[in-house]
């Protein structure tokens, strides 16, 4: 199967600058994969080499089997991260008309507008000035504008970026139904939340370089995992156990309850293996929890980047 999307050995420069450094990625056909990085990291270089808004310094590119991206043009959807669109337009004139631009007649892109636009609860506002729109429906309004042609390459740089927690969640649901559809979905974004809920596959970009290509749970297995342990136990004797890397004190469940200690297990160390050593070792434990690390503490320790703290859905509102 032809990869829709090849990036091999890619490098930019600005000047004295790196932006993106020797970096190889591909992106398999109907999938969903995750561009992830800190700003700064170079993924808007990547994804405008890309797109051919700006030339590589070295590398090679091909998009949908074509090693430039002009005879596919047509087949690419994009949503830039700086959102543009003519404020005095309507929705369904704005979506037309760049439709149009992909080849769409101006009848079928109407149509395709009226119904994708009700279909993302705008059908309210159809014949409303886009300067009239709260940002989440203009947000709405040119990611409708970037699909609206029925491309087999999505690039979406920065989705989420300015929108409510609601927004978001719809937006992720925007995406799984373009992936659903057949095509392939490349995103940019620093929050991991949505890619650890969204993507096939990510790659993890740290200063311009490729840090980690491959899957969610893959990614994940690269970070030590914490146990928690409530009741009688010797943090000395447990930091000593097989796949323990480091113990320190949690505060009790409640008001006057038992200790608690936490764990940090060694990436890839057996968890069962663990507590046999805990259990055998006469520990007098109560309870126990552990916890599976995100794609965020993946990252971190994948990059050693720091990354914004990661914005619940319910924490945003």
């Amino acid at each position: 199967m032809t990869s829709a999307l090849v990036v091999d050995r890619l490098t930019k420069r600005y000047g004295v600058q790196t932006a993106v450094n020797d970096l190889s990625f591909s992106v398999e056909p109907g999938s969903i994969t995750g561009f992830l990085g800190p700003n700064g990291a170079g993924k808007t270089s990547t994804v405008r080499m890309i797109l051919g808004l700006i030339a590589p310094t070295a590398g090679r590119i091909t998009v949908l089997g074509s090693q430039t991206i002009r005879p596919v043009q047509d087949r690419v959807g994009f949503l830039p991260e700086e959102r543009g669109l003519y404020k005095r337009m309507n929705p369904v004139d704005a979506v037309a008309f760049l439709a149009s631009l992909k080849g769409v007649p101006t009848a079928e892109g109407r149509r395709r507008a009226r119904t994708m636009l009700e279909a993302q609860g705008l059908g309210g506002h159809l014949r409303k000035p886009i300067k009239a729109l709260s940002k989440g429906m203009a947000q709405k309004v040119q990611l409708v504008a970037a699909v609206a042609h029925h491309p087999d390459l999505v690039i979406l740089d920065e989705p989420f970026s300015g929108l409510d927690p609601v927004n978001q969640q719809a937006l992720e649901g925007v995406i799984r139904d373009i992936a659903a559809r057949g095509a392939t979905v490349l995103f940019s974004t620093h929050v991991m939340q949505h890619a650890e809920r969204l993507c096939d596959r990510v790659v993890l970009l740290a200063r311009g370089r490729k840090a980690f290509d491959g899957t969610v749970p893959e990614a994940r297995a690269a970070a030590p995992r914490v146990l928690t342990l409530e009741g009688q136990a010797d943090a000395e004797a447990l930091a000593r156990l097989p796949g323990v890397v480091a113990v320190q004190p949690a505060p009790p469940a409640e008001r006057g309850g038992a200790p608690r200690l936490t764990a940090v297990v060694a990436p890839h160390a057996p968890v069962q293996e663990v507590l046999r050593a805990l259990f055998s070792q006469g520990f007098d434990v109560s309870r126990f929890e552990m916890k599976e690390p995100s794609l965020h503490d993946a990252f971190i320790v994948l990059t050693g980047e720091s990354l914004p703290a990661p914005q619940t859905l319910e924490s945003a509102a």
